[in-house]
Protein backbone atom coordinates (compact mmCIF):
# COMPACT_ATOMS: atom_id res chain seq x y z
CA UNK A 1 0.00 0.00 0.00
CA UNK A 2 2.81 2.68 0.55
CA UNK A 3 4.33 1.71 -2.39
CA UNK A 4 1.66 1.93 -4.26
CA UNK A 5 0.71 5.29 -2.52
CA UNK A 6 4.50 6.45 -3.53
CA UNK A 7 4.48 5.66 -6.80
CA UNK A 8 0.69 7.67 -7.21
CA UNK A 9 2.54 10.76 -5.34
CA UNK A 10 5.87 10.71 -8.06
CA UNK A 11 3.36 10.49 -11.02
CA UNK A 12 1.39 13.43 -9.99
CA UNK A 13 4.56 15.17 -9.35
CA UNK A 14 6.06 14.25 -12.72
CA UNK A 15 2.89 15.48 -14.86
CA UNK A 16 3.39 18.96 -12.29
CA UNK A 17 6.75 19.41 -13.88
CA UNK A 18 5.51 18.38 -17.39
CA UNK A 19 2.93 20.95 -17.20
CA UNK A 20 5.68 23.75 -15.89
CA UNK A 21 8.11 22.61 -18.85
CA UNK A 22 5.07 22.73 -21.37
CA UNK A 23 4.30 26.70 -20.00
CA UNK A 24 7.89 27.53 -20.42
CA UNK A 25 8.15 27.35 -24.00
CA UNK A 26 4.56 28.61 -25.58
CA UNK A 27 5.35 32.21 -25.52
CA UNK A 28 7.40 31.79 -28.86
CA UNK A 29 4.03 30.60 -31.05
CA UNK A 30 1.08 32.76 -29.35
CA UNK A 31 3.59 36.26 -28.74
CA UNK A 32 4.73 36.06 -31.92
CA UNK A 33 2.53 38.73 -32.94
CA UNK A 34 3.53 41.33 -30.28
CA UNK A 35 6.89 41.73 -31.99
CA UNK A 36 6.05 41.44 -35.39
CA UNK A 37 6.38 45.59 -35.94
CA UNK A 38 9.54 45.64 -33.49
CA UNK A 39 11.07 42.98 -36.27
CA UNK A 40 10.33 44.39 -39.53
CA UNK A 41 11.65 47.80 -38.05
CA UNK A 42 14.91 45.76 -36.92
CA UNK A 43 15.40 43.90 -40.32
CA UNK A 44 13.88 46.59 -42.63
CA UNK A 45 11.45 43.81 -43.91
CA UNK A 46 7.94 43.91 -45.68
CA UNK A 47 5.31 42.00 -43.44
CA UNK A 48 5.29 39.01 -45.44
CA UNK A 49 8.89 38.27 -45.35
CA UNK A 50 8.58 38.71 -41.07
CA UNK A 51 5.58 36.27 -40.81
CA UNK A 52 7.38 33.55 -43.06
CA UNK A 53 9.59 33.02 -39.48
CA UNK A 54 6.00 31.96 -37.67
CA UNK A 55 5.70 29.32 -40.67
CA UNK A 56 8.83 28.19 -40.00
CA UNK A 57 7.97 27.56 -36.57
CA UNK A 58 5.08 25.97 -36.83
CA UNK A 59 6.33 23.63 -39.51
CA UNK A 60 9.67 23.05 -37.97
CA UNK A 61 7.29 22.31 -34.53
CA UNK A 62 5.13 19.61 -36.13
CA UNK A 63 6.74 18.31 -39.13
CA UNK A 64 9.87 17.24 -37.59
CA UNK A 65 8.32 15.68 -35.00
CA UNK A 66 9.10 11.87 -35.74
CA UNK A 67 12.39 12.65 -35.74
CA UNK A 68 12.12 14.39 -32.51
CA UNK A 69 9.96 11.35 -30.53
CA UNK A 70 12.69 8.88 -31.52
CA UNK A 71 15.56 11.11 -30.34
CA UNK A 72 13.39 11.60 -27.08
CA UNK A 73 12.86 7.87 -26.90
CA UNK A 74 16.74 6.81 -27.86
CA UNK A 75 18.45 9.69 -25.13
CA UNK A 76 16.08 9.93 -22.83
CA UNK A 77 13.36 12.45 -21.80
CA UNK A 78 15.46 14.55 -19.09
CA UNK A 79 18.33 15.11 -21.81
CA UNK A 80 16.51 15.59 -25.02
CA UNK A 81 13.29 17.53 -23.22
CA UNK A 82 16.08 20.14 -21.29
CA UNK A 83 17.80 20.77 -24.65
CA UNK A 84 14.66 21.56 -26.02
CA UNK A 85 13.85 24.19 -23.42
CA UNK A 86 17.01 25.44 -23.92
CA UNK A 87 16.76 25.68 -27.64
CA UNK A 88 13.51 27.75 -27.23
CA UNK A 89 15.14 29.97 -25.12
CA UNK A 90 18.26 30.59 -26.77
CA UNK A 91 16.18 31.34 -29.92
CA UNK A 92 15.08 34.12 -28.04
CA UNK A 93 18.48 35.24 -26.65
CA UNK A 94 19.34 35.45 -29.71
CA UNK A 95 16.52 37.19 -32.30
CA UNK A 96 17.09 39.83 -29.83
CA UNK A 97 20.23 41.11 -31.71
CA UNK A 98 19.05 40.09 -35.14
CA UNK A 99 18.96 42.41 -37.86
CA UNK A 100 18.57 40.68 -41.09
CA UNK A 101 15.72 38.09 -42.45
CA UNK A 102 18.49 35.23 -42.47
CA UNK A 103 18.86 35.52 -38.65
CA UNK A 104 15.84 36.16 -37.77
CA UNK A 105 14.43 32.59 -39.44
CA UNK A 106 17.37 31.14 -37.75
CA UNK A 107 16.98 32.29 -34.26
CA UNK A 108 13.30 32.53 -34.06
CA UNK A 109 12.19 30.21 -36.47
CA UNK A 110 14.76 27.28 -36.77
CA UNK A 111 15.97 27.49 -33.13
CA UNK A 112 12.58 27.94 -31.36
CA UNK A 113 10.35 25.53 -33.56
CA UNK A 114 13.03 22.97 -32.78
CA UNK A 115 13.32 23.60 -29.32
CA UNK A 116 9.27 23.36 -28.72
CA UNK A 117 8.88 20.47 -30.76
CA UNK A 118 11.45 18.53 -28.99
CA UNK A 119 9.52 19.39 -25.83
CA UNK A 120 6.21 19.04 -26.53
CA UNK A 121 6.46 15.54 -28.51
CA UNK A 122 8.62 14.70 -25.28
CA UNK A 123 6.38 15.86 -22.45
CA UNK A 124 3.48 14.29 -24.04
CA UNK A 125 5.06 11.02 -25.04
CA UNK A 126 6.06 10.70 -21.25
CA UNK A 127 3.12 11.82 -19.76
CA UNK A 128 0.99 8.72 -21.71
CA UNK A 129 3.74 6.47 -20.05
CA UNK A 130 3.04 7.65 -16.23
CA UNK A 131 -0.92 7.27 -16.65
CA UNK A 132 -2.19 4.37 -18.02
CA UNK A 133 -5.39 4.90 -16.44
CA UNK A 134 -5.82 8.57 -17.23
CA UNK A 135 -4.02 9.67 -20.23
CA UNK A 136 -6.74 11.20 -21.56
CA UNK A 137 -6.87 13.67 -18.39
CA UNK A 138 -2.66 13.84 -17.92
CA UNK A 139 -2.21 14.79 -21.54
CA UNK A 140 -5.15 17.58 -21.24
CA UNK A 141 -3.60 18.66 -18.41
CA UNK A 142 0.50 19.44 -20.00
CA UNK A 143 -1.57 20.09 -23.18
CA UNK A 144 -3.54 22.90 -21.31
CA UNK A 145 -0.11 24.39 -20.22
CA UNK A 146 1.10 25.33 -23.75
CA UNK A 147 -1.44 27.79 -23.86
CA UNK A 148 -1.65 28.67 -20.02
CA UNK A 149 2.30 29.82 -20.67
CA UNK A 150 1.05 32.25 -22.68
CA UNK A 151 -1.94 33.74 -20.38
CA UNK A 152 0.70 34.20 -18.05
CA UNK A 153 3.37 35.95 -20.15
CA UNK A 154 1.69 37.84 -22.55
CA UNK A 155 0.30 41.07 -20.94
CA UNK A 156 4.09 41.56 -18.99
CA UNK A 157 5.90 41.01 -22.18
CA UNK A 158 3.48 43.76 -23.83
CA UNK A 159 4.46 45.85 -20.94
CA UNK A 160 8.21 45.34 -21.61
CA UNK A 161 8.50 45.79 -24.94
CA UNK A 162 6.62 49.66 -24.54
CA UNK A 163 8.76 50.19 -21.77
CA UNK A 164 12.34 48.63 -22.66
CA UNK A 165 12.46 47.48 -26.06
CA UNK A 166 12.25 44.20 -28.30
CA UNK A 167 15.65 43.20 -27.20
CA UNK A 168 15.61 43.55 -23.43
CA UNK A 169 12.23 41.53 -23.51
CA UNK A 170 13.29 38.93 -26.03
CA UNK A 171 16.58 38.50 -23.68
CA UNK A 172 15.22 38.63 -20.22
CA UNK A 173 12.36 36.69 -21.25
CA UNK A 174 14.37 33.88 -23.29
CA UNK A 175 16.95 33.71 -20.17
CA UNK A 176 14.23 33.01 -17.60
CA UNK A 177 11.88 30.82 -19.66
CA UNK A 178 14.68 28.61 -21.15
CA UNK A 179 15.88 28.34 -17.32
CA UNK A 180 12.35 27.43 -16.12
CA UNK A 181 12.03 24.59 -18.78
CA UNK A 182 15.36 23.15 -17.68
CA UNK A 183 15.14 23.01 -14.00
CA UNK A 184 12.07 21.69 -14.70
CA UNK A 185 13.29 19.08 -17.75
CA UNK A 186 16.39 18.17 -15.34
CA UNK A 187 13.67 16.99 -12.72
CA UNK A 188 11.44 14.52 -15.46
CA UNK A 189 12.03 10.68 -15.38
CA UNK A 190 10.11 7.78 -17.06
CA UNK A 191 8.57 5.38 -14.91
CA UNK A 192 9.82 2.43 -13.77
CA UNK A 193 9.17 -0.85 -14.92
CA UNK A 194 5.59 -1.80 -13.13
CA UNK A 195 5.26 1.80 -11.42
CA UNK A 196 2.97 3.35 -13.47
CA UNK A 197 0.93 0.11 -13.58
CA UNK A 198 1.36 -0.30 -9.77
CA UNK A 199 -0.25 3.58 -9.03
CA UNK A 200 -3.07 3.80 -11.85
CA UNK A 201 -6.69 3.45 -10.22
CA UNK A 202 -9.00 0.62 -11.51
CA UNK A 203 -9.59 0.24 -15.45
CA UNK A 204 -11.87 2.61 -17.23
CA UNK A 205 -13.84 2.18 -20.25
CA UNK A 206 -11.08 2.87 -22.56
CA UNK A 207 -9.85 0.22 -25.40
CA UNK A 208 -6.03 -0.62 -25.62
CA UNK A 209 -4.24 -2.45 -28.17
CA UNK A 210 -0.74 -3.66 -28.22
CA UNK A 211 2.52 -2.23 -28.38
CA UNK A 212 3.72 -1.60 -32.07
CA UNK A 213 6.84 -0.21 -33.86
CA UNK A 214 6.56 3.20 -36.10
CA UNK A 215 7.02 0.90 -38.95
CA UNK A 216 4.25 -1.39 -38.20
CA UNK A 217 1.97 1.47 -37.00
CA UNK A 218 2.29 2.73 -40.43
CA UNK A 219 0.93 -0.13 -41.78
CA UNK A 220 -1.82 0.06 -40.54
CA UNK A 221 -5.35 1.69 -41.54
CA UNK A 222 -6.30 2.90 -38.08
CA UNK A 223 -3.42 4.48 -38.15
CA UNK A 224 -4.48 7.00 -41.17
CA UNK A 225 -7.75 7.12 -40.30
CA UNK A 226 -6.63 9.03 -37.28
CA UNK A 227 -4.34 11.08 -39.10
CA UNK A 228 -6.93 12.14 -41.50
CA UNK A 229 -9.28 12.51 -38.71
CA UNK A 230 -6.47 15.05 -36.82
CA UNK A 231 -6.13 16.89 -39.84
CA UNK A 232 -9.49 17.41 -40.58
CA UNK A 233 -9.78 18.66 -37.22
CA UNK A 234 -6.72 20.81 -37.33
CA UNK A 235 -7.69 22.36 -40.28
CA UNK A 236 -11.45 23.68 -39.21
CA UNK A 237 -10.25 24.87 -35.86
CA UNK A 238 -7.72 26.86 -37.49
CA UNK A 239 -10.07 28.26 -40.47
CA UNK A 240 -12.20 29.68 -38.02
CA UNK A 241 -9.49 30.71 -35.68
CA UNK A 242 -6.70 32.53 -38.33
CA UNK A 243 -9.93 34.63 -39.89
CA UNK A 244 -11.72 35.24 -36.73
CA UNK A 245 -10.39 38.86 -36.78
CA UNK A 246 -11.62 39.34 -40.48
CA UNK A 247 -14.96 37.50 -40.40
CA UNK A 248 -15.92 39.73 -37.20
CA UNK A 249 -15.22 43.07 -38.99
CA UNK A 250 -16.84 41.91 -42.00
CA UNK A 251 -20.16 41.16 -39.82
CA UNK A 252 -19.34 44.45 -38.12
CA UNK A 253 -19.45 43.08 -34.56
CA UNK A 254 -15.62 43.33 -33.74
CA UNK A 255 -15.83 46.83 -32.15
CA UNK A 256 -19.40 46.68 -30.58
CA UNK A 257 -19.15 46.50 -26.76
CA UNK A 258 -19.73 43.54 -24.62
CA UNK A 259 -19.66 44.16 -20.75
CA UNK A 260 -17.58 47.01 -22.02
CA UNK A 261 -14.91 45.50 -23.58
CA UNK A 262 -14.81 45.22 -27.63
CA UNK A 263 -16.14 42.08 -28.84
CA UNK A 264 -13.00 40.80 -30.62
CA UNK A 265 -10.50 41.40 -27.87
CA UNK A 266 -13.12 40.06 -25.60
CA UNK A 267 -13.57 37.35 -27.67
CA UNK A 268 -10.23 36.22 -28.05
CA UNK A 269 -9.54 35.89 -24.23
CA UNK A 270 -12.61 33.86 -23.84
CA UNK A 271 -11.09 31.84 -26.29
CA UNK A 272 -7.79 31.31 -25.04
CA UNK A 273 -9.23 30.22 -21.71
CA UNK A 274 -11.88 27.78 -23.40
CA UNK A 275 -9.15 26.12 -25.70
CA UNK A 276 -7.23 25.25 -22.60
CA UNK A 277 -9.49 24.16 -20.06
CA UNK A 278 -11.20 21.70 -22.68
CA UNK A 279 -8.12 19.66 -22.95
CA UNK A 280 -7.97 18.61 -19.34
CA UNK A 281 -11.45 18.27 -19.81
CA UNK A 282 -12.56 15.95 -22.59
CA UNK A 283 -9.35 14.04 -21.71
CA UNK A 284 -10.92 12.89 -18.18
CA UNK A 285 -14.11 12.26 -19.73
CA UNK A 286 -12.65 10.38 -22.57
CA UNK A 287 -10.87 8.41 -19.68
CA UNK A 288 -14.67 7.45 -18.37
CA UNK A 289 -17.00 6.65 -21.54
CA UNK A 290 -14.05 6.18 -24.08
CA UNK A 291 -12.25 7.86 -26.71
CA UNK A 292 -14.98 7.57 -29.59
CA UNK A 293 -17.12 8.58 -27.86
CA UNK A 294 -16.12 11.52 -26.37
CA UNK A 295 -14.52 12.26 -30.18
CA UNK A 296 -18.09 11.93 -31.71
CA UNK A 297 -19.82 14.30 -28.85
CA UNK A 298 -17.29 16.88 -29.27
CA UNK A 299 -16.70 17.29 -33.01
CA UNK A 300 -20.21 17.09 -33.17
CA UNK A 301 -21.16 19.51 -30.92
CA UNK A 302 -18.52 22.22 -32.36
CA UNK A 303 -20.43 21.65 -35.85
CA UNK A 304 -23.56 23.03 -34.04
CA UNK A 305 -21.62 25.53 -32.26
CA UNK A 306 -20.29 26.82 -35.43
CA UNK A 307 -24.03 26.83 -37.28
CA UNK A 308 -25.40 29.14 -34.56
CA UNK A 309 -22.62 31.58 -34.88
CA UNK A 310 -23.17 32.06 -38.02
CA UNK A 311 -26.80 32.05 -37.35
CA UNK A 312 -25.61 34.83 -34.79
CA UNK A 313 -23.19 36.42 -36.83
CA UNK A 314 -24.22 40.13 -36.06
CA UNK A 315 -25.41 39.49 -32.50
CA UNK A 316 -21.52 40.70 -30.47
CA UNK A 317 -22.59 38.63 -27.03
CA UNK A 318 -23.75 36.12 -28.56
CA UNK A 319 -20.78 35.78 -31.11
CA UNK A 320 -18.62 36.01 -27.80
CA UNK A 321 -20.35 33.13 -26.21
CA UNK A 322 -20.33 31.13 -29.20
CA UNK A 323 -16.84 31.29 -30.17
CA UNK A 324 -15.42 30.38 -27.30
CA UNK A 325 -17.67 27.15 -27.19
CA UNK A 326 -16.05 26.65 -30.98
CA UNK A 327 -12.83 26.62 -29.24
CA UNK A 328 -13.86 24.57 -25.96
CA UNK A 329 -14.98 21.78 -28.77
CA UNK A 330 -11.90 21.94 -30.90
CA UNK A 331 -8.54 22.37 -28.49
CA UNK A 332 -9.16 18.62 -26.80
CA UNK A 333 -8.05 16.58 -30.28
CA UNK A 334 -4.39 17.73 -28.47
CA UNK A 335 -5.17 15.14 -26.15
CA UNK A 336 -8.12 13.18 -26.98
CA UNK A 337 -5.41 11.67 -30.02
CA UNK A 338 -1.62 11.40 -28.54
CA UNK A 339 -3.77 9.39 -25.36
CA UNK A 340 -6.09 7.45 -28.71
CA UNK A 341 -2.85 6.85 -30.35
CA UNK A 342 -1.19 5.40 -27.29
CA UNK A 343 -3.93 3.30 -25.94
CA UNK A 344 -3.76 1.33 -29.54
CA UNK A 345 -0.13 0.99 -30.19
CA UNK A 346 1.28 0.51 -27.02
CA UNK A 347 3.65 2.94 -25.01
CA UNK A 348 7.73 1.42 -25.23
CA UNK A 349 7.45 3.11 -29.32
CA UNK A 350 4.40 6.10 -27.78
CA UNK A 351 6.62 9.17 -28.22
CA UNK A 352 7.91 8.44 -31.66
CA UNK A 353 4.31 7.23 -32.51
CA UNK A 354 3.09 10.08 -31.72
CA UNK A 355 5.41 12.30 -33.63
CA UNK A 356 4.25 10.82 -36.94
CA UNK A 357 0.49 11.44 -35.92
CA UNK A 358 0.98 15.40 -34.51
CA UNK A 359 2.38 16.18 -38.12
CA UNK A 360 -1.57 16.17 -38.98
CA UNK A 361 -1.56 18.99 -36.81
CA UNK A 362 1.24 20.51 -39.44
CA UNK A 363 -0.88 19.88 -41.88
CA UNK A 364 -3.63 21.86 -40.37
CA UNK A 365 -1.54 25.08 -39.55
CA UNK A 366 -0.50 25.03 -43.45
CA UNK A 367 -4.05 24.69 -44.75
CA UNK A 368 -6.08 26.10 -42.06
CA UNK A 369 -5.71 30.33 -42.52
CA UNK A 370 -4.88 29.67 -46.54
CA UNK A 371 -7.92 27.80 -47.27
CA UNK A 372 -10.52 29.69 -45.42
CA UNK A 373 -8.92 33.36 -46.88
CA UNK A 374 -9.13 31.39 -50.33
CA UNK A 375 -12.66 30.72 -49.91
CA UNK A 376 -13.68 33.90 -49.19
CA UNK A 377 -11.99 35.54 -51.93
CA UNK A 378 -13.44 32.85 -54.40
CA UNK A 379 -16.83 33.14 -53.37
CA UNK A 380 -17.03 36.80 -51.56
CA UNK A 381 -18.84 35.37 -48.73
CA UNK A 382 -17.85 33.43 -45.34
CA UNK A 383 -20.94 31.50 -45.81
CA UNK A 384 -18.69 28.73 -47.59
CA UNK A 385 -15.87 28.84 -44.95
CA UNK A 386 -18.60 27.68 -42.36
CA UNK A 387 -20.06 25.55 -44.59
CA UNK A 388 -16.65 23.61 -45.15
CA UNK A 389 -16.16 23.73 -40.93
CA UNK A 390 -19.34 22.65 -40.23
CA UNK A 391 -18.80 19.83 -42.67
CA UNK A 392 -15.64 18.63 -41.59
CA UNK A 393 -16.52 19.03 -37.94
CA UNK A 394 -20.04 16.36 -38.72
CA UNK A 395 -17.82 13.92 -41.00
CA UNK A 396 -15.14 13.62 -37.99
CA UNK A 397 -17.80 13.06 -35.55
CA UNK A 398 -19.24 10.27 -37.27
CA UNK A 399 -16.08 8.68 -38.08
CA UNK A 400 -15.08 8.23 -34.70
CA UNK A 401 -18.37 6.61 -33.85
CA UNK A 402 -18.91 4.43 -36.81
CA UNK A 403 -15.71 3.96 -38.26
CA UNK A 404 -12.73 4.63 -36.12
CA UNK A 405 -14.52 2.66 -32.75
CA UNK A 406 -15.28 -1.03 -34.89
CA UNK A 407 -12.10 -0.34 -36.81
CA UNK A 408 -10.02 -0.10 -33.15
CA UNK A 409 -11.97 -2.69 -31.80
CA UNK A 410 -11.22 -4.92 -33.96
CA UNK A 411 -7.56 -3.91 -34.29
CA UNK A 412 -7.21 -4.61 -30.07
CA UNK A 413 -9.27 -7.59 -29.78
CA UNK A 414 -6.63 -9.11 -32.15
CA UNK A 415 -9.15 -9.55 -34.93
CA UNK A 416 -9.22 -7.93 -38.67
CA UNK A 417 -11.57 -5.19 -39.18
CA UNK A 418 -14.52 -6.07 -41.52
CA UNK A 419 -13.61 -2.53 -43.15
CA UNK A 420 -10.03 -4.01 -44.26
CA UNK A 421 -9.69 -7.60 -44.15
CA UNK A 422 -6.53 -9.47 -43.84
CA UNK A 423 -4.97 -6.75 -41.68
CA UNK A 424 -3.17 -8.32 -38.60
CA UNK A 425 -2.26 -6.60 -34.83
CA UNK A 426 1.44 -6.06 -34.31
CA UNK A 427 2.48 -9.12 -32.42
CA UNK A 428 2.97 -8.85 -28.86
CA UNK A 429 6.84 -7.70 -28.40
CA UNK A 430 9.00 -9.74 -25.69
CA UNK A 431 8.65 -8.09 -21.99
CA UNK A 432 11.78 -6.19 -21.28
Amino acid sequence: MRSTLKADRTRWIQLALGLLAMMAISSPQYVWTLFIHSFRTATGSSLPAIQVTFSLLIVLQTWLAPAQGWLVQRFGPKLLIALGAALSGLGWVLAARVTSLAGLYATYGLLCGIGTGIVYIGTIGLMVRWFPDRRGLATGIVAAGYGIGAILTTLPIDAMIKSSGHQATLTRFGTILGAVGVLAAFCLRPPRPGAAVEAAAPARAVLTGRECSPKGMLKTPVFWLMFAMMAMMSTCGLMVISQFASFTKDFGVAGVMVFGVAALPLAVTVDCVANGLTRPFFGWISDRIGRENTMGTAFILEAAAVSLMLVFRQNAPALVALSGLVLFCWGEIYSLFPSTLTDTFGVRNGTTNYGFLYMAAGVGSVLGGPLAAWLRVATGSWLPVFGVVITMDLATGLLALFVLKPMRTAWCHGQPSHLFPGRKPCPLPLEP
